[in-house]
């Protein structure tokens, strides 16, 4: 997910995005350590996806 498609995201649905995504993420990561996934990068991509939405929650916060 890019930075500008995050930015177009209002906080609500922001919240919710990262909460999804985190389940997700615990999901993908205990699937990887029973079977080992195709592509494991997708973790990682998953990982960063996360924090860019955190960072862009974050500086709202700041902002208001």
């Amino acid at each position: 997910m890019k930075n500008s498609e995050i930015r177009g995201l209002s906080t609500p649905e922001l919240i919710e995005r990262i909460e999804t995504e985190s389940v997700r993420y615990k999901m993908m990561g205990l699937n990887h350590a029973i079977s080992p996934l195709e592509n494991p990068s997708q973790i990682t991509k998953l990982r960063r996806d996360i924090a860019r939405m955190k960072t862009e929650l974050r500086k709202r916060e700041l902002n208001k």
